[in-house]
């Protein structure tokens, strides 16, 4: 049995069942024993890998984008240049690469990267020598500029409450205990997730992420208040409905309740209280990912790419490729919805929201 596993067990023993939100956050981000805390979780001797660390193209792209709201926006000067959960630095590493020819922008950017792992951190720090990164524990650390952010698999590792329809009522996903088994139960019937009585039925079950539509705000307040935007790329779709909750240890499912700290939990992204809670920032309409690189010519750019390739490197190159837009890899999976002001123009790739909003 972990240390984790034992904490979390009594506070079950003192306090009763938890809410799955607090027992996701004891096992992501425990000060001595959170899965986040203690390790880098990337890539193949990790447990996860991200699509940044698949090809060089993903963040080359994003950044491309973001830097033509910023022209488009006036070129403002000084901005915050943000990444939310930047991983190991990779797709920063890449966005500054691609974005060195664009006149002016390196020179205004402020470098702002919102971290919570130490581990992690020290990966950024060694993968952006001389970018002259700060790092910031929270989006509110952020300075009040104009701000230009990404956040690539970032919201899915939030902490989500989930609700279970009961009758005309709901009852709340608690974790509890068994011996020495951690395993999720019913609270007794409470509130449920706001607005989703008209659109569910007995035993359909709810996830909301509180913290993700709390970033989501501030994220859009800024935006609205000072310019910019925000690239939000994750697995999920527009308003939630089913189980979403999923562990990952070395690159395959496990029970989310088994290994405290020692596997990475996720859920799917919910995007539509997220857009909702940046307003009065405007979104974008939720593109396929797949579709959103097409349209910024991941194509060309593979195809420029491939003819300085041969043998191994070009095989790898061309899956990297497709794994990334392909319907049946990565491409229908994850969804990207971006941020703007009311008034300006959306990011290359996307559309101004209307019918989902």
């Amino acid at each position: 049995m972990t240390a984790l596993k034992d904490h979390i067990l009594a506070r079950i023993a003192a306090e009763g069942p938890m809410r799955l939100s607090d027992y996701m956050a004891e096992c992501l981000l425990h000060p001595q024993h959170g899965y986040y805390t203690t390790r880098d979780p990337l890539g193949t001797a990790g447990d996860f890998t991200t699509a940044p660390e698949i090809s060089q193209m993903f963040g080359e792209l994003l950044g491309l984008a973001l830097a033509q709201c910023w022209v488009d926006q006036g070129m403002p000067a000084p901005f915050c240049l943000a990444e939310l959960g930047p991983g190991r630095g990779t797709l920063m590493a890449d966005l500054l690469r691609a974005t060195r020819a664009v006149p002016g922008f390196h020179e205004a950017l402020r470098l702002h990267l919102v971290e919570a792992s130490p581990a992690l951190r020290d990966q950024q720090a060694s993968r952006l020598k001389g970018a002259q990164a700060t790092w910031v524990d929270r989006v509110e650390d952020l300075p009040d500029l104009p701000l230009f952010l990404i956040a690539n698999e970032f919201f899915d590792a939030l902490p989500i409450r989930q609700y279970r329809r009961a009758g005309d009522g709901w009852r709340e996903v608690h974790v509890g205990a068994e011996g020495d088994r951690l395993v999720p139960g019913l609270a007794p019937a409470g509130p449920g997730p706001e607005g989703r009585d008209e659109d569910t039925r007995d035993g359909d079950l709810v996830e909301t992420c509180p913290a993700g539509a709390l970033i989501a705000g501030q994220i859009g307040a800024r935006i609205a208040a000072r310019g910019g935007a925000a690239l939000i790329v994750d697995y999920g779709d527009w308003r939630s409905l089913g189980d979403t909750l999923q562990a990952l240890r070395q690159h395959e499912s496990t029970d989310p309740f088994a290994a405290p700290g020692n596997a990475d939990l996720t859920a799917h992204v919910d995007f539509e209280p997220l857009a909702r809670a940046a307003a009065p920032a405007a979104h974008t309409l939720l593109t396929t990912q797949g579709v959103f690189l097409e349209r910024l010519g991941i194509t060309a750019r593979a195809q420029a790419l491939a003819e300085r390739l041969s043998g191994v490197q070009r095989v790898s190159h061309i899956a990297a490729h497709r794994r990334l837009t392909h319907p049946d890899e990565m491409g229908t999976l994850f969804k990207v919805m971006a941020l703007f002001p009311k008034g300006a123009q959306p990011p290359p790739g996307l559309e101004p929201a209307g019918a989902q909003a």
